[in-house]
């Protein structure tokens, strides 16, 4: 049905949908989520993104009359064909058909299903894509505005600092930063570590600015916070929200949006933008892509890549503006 504000088909409940789901595959897809969760340990967005699929692919296999034992290539196929005359992208369905194949697979590996029909399973290849990135310029301005926002030392302002200065700095991941332990930063060496995709360790270098706005956070603006809220001063996450409680994505979001959009010109981004911005800086600064790949926490080299297309079309573009035989 579709959407009164903006004509498009609504998305489906799929917790309803789940619910809706006869008893025994309602089984499989709880088995399914836990495999996803505790034995692969993806993060829970990811994990809902997942068993989201499969509830989708599974309603559409018993709204048309079939059970598990009935999901074949031909299924998979019709289901990612309704997913494109609904108007689904080509980044979308080669998703959705990658999560079809993860799941097929899981089945098939479990007795749940007796082939795996999804390893023959092809998809549109997704246009991967990049947001635009700051100017080393625009990033010099962004930072300059946040420290200028922490000269009166209100503790949120210090905070705030903090986390615009640090995402830049090592280009983490939002869930990554919130996710951080004042134990996890190192002044001595100047890293910190992280927790990033698939439970995955890494230590990430920053520098003197952002060791600078850590310091005053962590000595100025987070103990007045923690006095303030009335919290456990034993509280062991790095950034605070104003009730002394571990700061969330969405304030992180808001908080980047907020330093961004005070530099004139500046594409409006948030701390996604932030982490390419980081990353095409250290190509242009002549870092190899192996090193950006450990620093960025890329599972496979052809993700760091994709910066190398951003840092040849800026060379480009000056090559037109500059070479006088351009």
């Amino acid at each position: 049905m579709p959407s009164p504000r903006s004509g498009r088909p609504r998305r489906p409940d799929l917790r309803a949908l789940r619910t809706a789901l006869p008893g025994p595959v309602q089984a499989v897809v709880t088995g399914y989520e836990r495999h996803l969760g505790l034995e692969r340990g993806l993060s829970a967005h990811t994990v809902r993104a997942y068993v989201g699929d499969a509830v989708s692919l599974l309603g559409f296999v018993v709204d048309g009359g079939g059970g598990l034992a009935e999901l074949d290539l031909a299924r998979l196929r019709a289901w990612l064909a309704v997913q494109q005359s609904g108007g689904a992208s080509r980044t979308t369905l080669a998703r959705r058909a990658a999560s079809a194949r993860t799941f097929t697979a899981w089945a098939h590996r479990t007795g749940v299903l007796a082939t795996d029909p999804g390893g023959r399973l092809a998809a549109p290849r997704a246009h991967r894509t990049l947001p635009g990135v700051l100017r080393a310029g625009q990033a010099e301005e962004v930072m300059r505005a946040s420290a200028a926002g922490a000269a009166q030392r209100d503790p949120v302002a210090l905070r705030d600092r903090a986390m615009v200065e640090l995402l830049y700095a090592t280009g983490i991941r939002v869930s990554e930063l919130c996710g951080l332990d004042v134990g996890g930063a190192d002044f001595s060496r100047r890293v910190v570590t992280v927790l990033g995709k698939g439970g995955k360790e890494r230590v990430v270098p920053f520098g003197v600015p952002a060791a600078e706005a850590l310091a005053g956070w962590i000595d100025e603006g987070r103990a007045k916070i923690v006095a303030e809220s009335g919290g456990d001063s034993a509280e062991s996450a790095l950034f605070l929200g104003v009730r002394g409680k571990r700061v969330d994505p969405r304030t992180v979001r808001r908080v980047v949006h907020d330093a961004v959009t005070a530099v004139p010109g500046a594409a409006d981004m948030g701390p996604h933008g932030l982490r390419h911005s980081a990353a095409t800086h250290l190509l242009e600064g002549g870092a190899d892509l192996r090193s950006v790949q450990e620093l960025l926490g890329h599972a496979t080299l052809a993700t760091t890549q994709l910066y190398t297309h951003v840092t040849v079309d800026r060379l480009k573009a000056i090559h037109d503006r500059a070479h006088p035989r351009a």
